[in-house]
């Protein structure tokens, strides 16, 4: 018996269920606000669109500040549409801070470069600068074009954190492209994560991290760990100390998300 009523009770919900499908209007599902606002895409994939912040315009580093000191003007130098890192100078970031956001951003190993391992155009875009130095979540720049080390550690990779999904570098001397969506992390107002950092990269146009969950900002020694912040942060290029010539970039810019 009770069967009969399990089988009756299925066969009437369907029967409604189906009765209010042919009863739905196509007007049901459509919805008219709000409007998205009108952004111009560039002519290609890596012009910035009509929204975008431009961090670096090709003339001049006014964007910039030095990360250790912000009262000096930045010394990389700019050739024609690219700057050069400059070395003993320190890291750079934007004056202007950032949440979350689109960024894209080219860069060039130098054709003559040398060295090994992670002496081989090391460098790193910081997608947010959380204090001095080296501080905050880093994005490698490296040459493994044909060049091993610790796959933590490579070109693509969230530095001692997570692996590239593949190795999408372009040979030294040629440019390449990183395309990120930053999700920044949150906290609580006792200091204590809220959500976490979410980053997406593509490298030269392939996906080497998908939606990748942080599990805090980059240590060089040690397990990664969150620290409070709150107001956004800026974004950060490093000058490495390593031996090798320094690396260009050029064509940056940002979407406030």
């Amino acid at each position: 018996m009770r069967y009969k009523i399990i089988l009756t009770l299925l066969l009437t919900s369907g029967f409604f269920m189906a009765n209010a499908q042919q009863a739905a209007k196509h007007e049901d599902t459509e919805i008219y606000e709000p409007v998205p606002k009108v952004v111009t895409p560039g002519k290609t994939n890596t012009e910035p669109p009509s929204d975008a912040v431009i961090l670096f315009n090709g003339s001049n580093l006014n964007q910039w500040v030095y990360t250790d000191d912000n009262t000096k003007p930045v010394e990389w130098p700019v050739n024609g549409d690219y700057f050069t890192v400059k070395k003993g100078t320190g890291n750079i970031e934007t004056k202007k801070k950032f949440t979350n956001y689109q960024l894209h951003l080219e860069w060039k190993i130098p054709a003559s470069i040398t060295g090994e391992g992670q002496a081989r155009g090391n460098s790193g875009v910081f997608l947010a600068s959380t204090g001095k130095g080296d501080s905050g979540y880093e994005l490698q720049i490296l040459d493994n074009y044909n060049n091993k080390t610790y796959v933590n550690g490579q070109a693509g990779s969230i530095y001692k954190q997570f692996i590239p999904l593949v190795n999408a570098n372009k040979k030294p001397g040629d440019w390449q492209s990183y395309d990120v969506i930053w999700q920044a992390p949150t906290f609580k107002t006792d200091g204590s994560v809220n959500t976490p950092a979410t980053v997406t990269v593509l490298f030269n146009g392939v996906l080497v991290q998908n939606h990748i969950v942080l599990k805090g900002e980059t240590l060089y020694v040690g397990q990664p760990v969150y620290k409070a912040y709150s107001g956004g942060a800026p974004i950060k290029l490093q000058a490495h100390g390593d031996k090798s010539e320094p690396d260009s970039f050029r064509n940056i810019w940002v979407r406030e998300l």
